[in-house]
């Protein structure tokens, strides 16, 4: 295969969303900038404005505590069975006081100080903070939106996406990843001719974002043929004697009709995500699904990187179905994947040197990205 097979989905980069940098707190920080730049131009007097400011500081405040002494009015029937039964924990759990509780009173002291013979009462100011911030609260405006939900969860990583890919990290991937060029080196010396790229030797993990897991391969695509199983790794697990873990090896027929071989299987955990989105108990719209499923690409990713034991052993595929279907779509995806492991290894083992381009090679072999995640292996001239 001299030229790169279509690839007929985006690339990864632009399919998987990257961890939310520091723009939002960035762009506050430019907003006081103009709040505060604003503010100076007005002119007006000093104290009142000071006044006036830490008011509105203070009544943030009380607007927190307000909707903690709301919360705390449910978990206090839920002490045993949240809260250990101590009533702190809870007071704790509700009101953030490490935070609120200084600002509170900054506030509140500063306030007096600056009231300078204000006509209205104390009371009157706080009796209407407390107003408008329980209006809040009982109109339901104080939730967070879609995209706080979404950043809290990925950093205190809770989705459900987190789950998966460490479960199947822990409980599979770091079992079978290690073993497997072992097996492939077995097979070879079997069959000397299936398994001659060495640099495809891994495993090749597909991730549909739709999360549409086919289980059988060639029912997905007749351009992909079932050849056998690799060598089995038994081992006792969970309780379980002899649990066996084995993986199947295919032939992927590409557009000049030539076989290329390795080994494929989907990502299992997406089935998971599938079956959630299907069942009403879940609460698992489509939309969540997709989101899930790009988050358990990215932290799947990230977790096999930081894996010494598991490097250069797996090649992660994901894709996007198209608005239409395809038939051989899959086949392409794993073809391109394939052509590119082996490209990449003869930009990784060409180095620097500058060199004349082939005239078999387009302008698309000539641009190669070196995967972080896969070791350089030696040059095969049988790439080509």
């Amino acid at each position: 295969m001299s030229q790169e097979p279509r690839r007929p989905s985006r690339p990864t980069a632009l399919l998987i969303p990257k961890a939310r940098g520091g723009r939002a707190q960035r762009a506050a920080y430019l907003l006081l900038a103009l709040c505060a730049a604003a503010l100076y131009l007005t002119g007006e007097p000093l104290m009142p404005t000071a006044r006036d400011l830490t008011f509105h500081f203070a009544a943030l405040q009380i607007g927190a505590l307000l909707k903690g002494t709301c919360y705390l009015a449910e978990e206090i029937f839920h002490l045993q069975s949240r809260h250990r039964g101590s009533f702190w924990r809870a007071l704790s759990a509700c009101f953030p006081l490490h935070r609120h509780g200084p600002m509170l009173l900054i506030c509140g002291s500063a306030y007096v100080a600056l009231l300078d013979g204000d006509k209205q009462p104390l009371s009157l100011h706080l009796s209407l903070a407390s107003l408008c911030q329980l209006l809040i609260l009982a109109l339901g405006l104080h939730k967070p939106s879609a995209v706080e939900i979404s950043e809290m969860s990925e950093r205190s990583k809770q989705n459900v996406a987190h789950g998966l890919a460490w479960s199947y990290y822990i409980g599979y991937l770091k079992i079978v990843l290690p073993r497997v060029k072992k097996s492939m080196e077995e097979f070879s010396r079997a069959n000397p001719n299936m398994l001659a790229r060495r640099e495809t030797w891994k495993l090749h993990i597909l991730v549909p974002l739709s999360c549409d897991v086919c289980d059988d391969l060639e029912k997905a695509d007749s351009n992909i043929q079932y050849v056998t199983d690799l060598t089995e790794t038994t081992l006792t697990r969970a309780g379980t004697k002899k649990r066996v873990y084995k993986h199947s090896l295919y032939g992927i027929r590409d557009e000049d009709n030539k076989l290329w071989h390795c080994a494929v299987e989907y990502a299992t955990p997406l089935q998971s995500l599938y079956a959630m989105s299907q069942d009403e108990c879940a609460a698992f719209s489509r939309e969540d699904r997709l989101e899930q499923a790009k988050l358990f690409y990215r932290t799947l990713e990230e977790i096999l990187k930081g894996s010494k034991e598991c490097a250069g052993t797996y090649r992660l595929i994901a894709y996007e179905e198209a608005g239409e279907a395809e038939t051989h779509l899959l086949s392409r995806e794993i073809l391109w994947h394939l052509w590119q492991q082996c490209h990449e290894e003869y930009a990784v083992c060409e180095g620097n040197r500058p060199h004349t381009p082939s005239t078999t090679l387009n302008s698309t072999e000539l641009n190669l990205q070196i995967s972080e995640s896969d070791l350089p292996q030696p040059l095969r001239s049988d790439c080509f």
